[in-house]
């Protein structure tokens, strides 16, 4: 039987104080926290338009970064002692060959698959019906206040247990040999839940914002492969890992700050102000990475609470904000389209303006004046764009930043009397009934209407900007 008290599992005040992990193993873990760091933030946001797309590009995408996250779980004080002691329960370091030991671990690990990928395909099939409640803005303060009651458990604040009679009774399910280690891996993702859970709600929210079936068995499989990883290197070789100590607790530190990241996210797709001064520029993004940089120095994650008194705390409070308030930074400014210089925009104009009589005109869009659109295009005989977007929209997004943001389309499509309806808050009785108006039933939504009123074309989906110039190009 695993004895899954925290007694236990924790690591001797003694070894997190003389014993470190291999310099291979700190390696990999900070290359896949800060592959997490990166990517998480960006998956969270997508919609599903955004996921499929990602998906067709290449599923190692998600892939790595769910296989990262369970990796770094699998670090963390709820899993990583346990590791040695599971594998003796089923059997693996008293196999009388390699192979058999080989069997074992991959029976285990085959049921952590099982496991998380059923639980992350249910989320994505029921992705549909919880798919418009996450646009509405106190749902996303919701989720929000979720991801940082989780970070408060993974910077120590509280501990999230199941009770210890529950924990018994689910370490001691299975048994040795092949079914034993496959029943122990199904039930392994609940013992280790304390530091799981957490890792697994900022995930499934990603996946049930996506609805995608395909991303659910994805980041299921690939988190259980990344979780259960080292317990097949240990049960199939016999591997010595290096002993427990502070370092596991710097994982949790790491999560933490990605959670909060993630909360900041949310609240910016309620509440954009929170990015209006996040720029695409060179400057801004050293700006923001500096700021992160110096969080980790004074102590966002090697410095632990209990390390001495208020000075460490707040030493390591400030290096939390920092790293936070650097990395929420660095990607609202990423995700915003970077700026175009004002010589390559004339250097596009002269060469569209040099073969037509008209004046070039770059394309500027007119914020939620529908009306005053509408009525500039008429008076000087011009055809409309109108551009319905979100915040929590990422094809809407990837419109913005790769499509209206290139130059040529800044300069071609400069002809056009161009609106843009602001449809993050789809309660508000003045989007609904435009969008009423114009049958928009989803996002993004892009109207042209030529010069004599009629809608000449609707894009519903991300274009790049060479097809959205030839989509535009006959409408006059």
């Amino acid at each position: 039987m695993i004895d899954s008290s925290r007694d236990a599992l924790a690591p001797t005040a003694s070894e997190s104080e003389t014993v470190t992990p291999s310099r291979t193993l700190r390696l990999l873990a900070a290359i896949f926290v800060a592959l997490l760091i990166v990517a998480t933030p960006r998956l969270a946001l997508a919609d599903e338009g955004a996921f499929g797309k990602a998906l067709q590009e290449g599923v190692w995408k998600a892939a790595l970064v769910s296989f990262g996250a369970g990796f770094l779980t699998s670090l963390t004080p709820c899993v990583y002692p346990m590791i040695a002691i599971t594998v003796s329960v089923f059997g693996a370091k008293q196999a009388k060959s390699r192979r058999e030991a080989m069997a074992l671990s991959t029976a285990f690990v085959a049921g952590m698959v099982v496991l998380f990928t059923t639980m992350f395909v249910i989320v994505s099939l029921g992705g549909g019906v919880f798919g418009s409640v996450l646009q509405n803005r106190w749902v996303i303060v919701g989720i929000a206040t979720v991801f940082l009651i989780m970070a408060a458990s993974m910077f120590g604040a509280f501990e999230l247990t199941l009770p210890d009679s529950t924990m018994q009774r689910l370490s001691a399910v299975g048994g040795v040999g092949y079914g034993g280690a496959f029943t122990l891996g199904l039930v392994s993702g609940l013992v280790a839940a304390p530091c799981s859970g957490p890792v697994l709600i900022s995930m499934m929210a990603a996946v049930t914002q996506a609805q995608s079936v395909g991303l659910g068995v994805t980041f299921g499989m690939s988190y259980a492969l990344g979780l259960g990883i080292l317990f097949w290197m240990v049960g199939t070789f016999a591997a010595a890992l290096p002993k427990g100590g502070r370092w596991m607790v710097w994982v949790k530190s790491f999560f933490g700050i990605v959670m909060v990241t993630l909360a900041l996210y949310y609240l910016k797709n309620a509440f954009p102000v929170l990015a209006e001064h996040a720029h695409h520029t060179t400057i801004v993004l050293g700006i923001a990475a500096l700021v992160a940089l110096v969080g980790l120095g004074l102590g966002a994650v090697h410095v632990n609470w209990d390390d001495g008194g208020i000075p460490t705390k707040v030493r390591k409070g400030l290096g939390i904000v920092a790293t936070v308030v650097g990395a929420f930074w660095f990607f609202a400014a990423l995700d915003k389209p970077a700026e175009v210089s004002a010589e390559e925009l004339q250097k596009v104009a002269a060469e569209v303006g040099k073969d037509s009589d008209e004046p070039v005109r770059f394309l500027e869009f007119i914020k939620n004046d529908e009306e005053g659109a509408l009525a500039q295009a008429k008076a000087e005989k011009r055809p409309v764009l109108i551009d319905f977007g979100a915040e929590w929209c990422g094809a809407c997004k990837e419109l913005e930043k790769h499509t209206f943001s290139d130059p040529e389309v800044k300069v071609k499509a400069g002809r056009f009397v161009a609106v843009r309806i602001d449809a993050t808050d789809a309660d508000d009785p003045r989007v609904s009934s435009l969008m009423k108006k114009y049958n928009v039933t989803g996002l993004p939504a892009v109207i042209v209407i030529d010069s004599a009123g009629n809608e000449a074309k609707r894009i519903n989906e991300f274009v790049e900007a060479k097809q959205f110039l030839a989509m535009i190009e006959p409408v006059k």
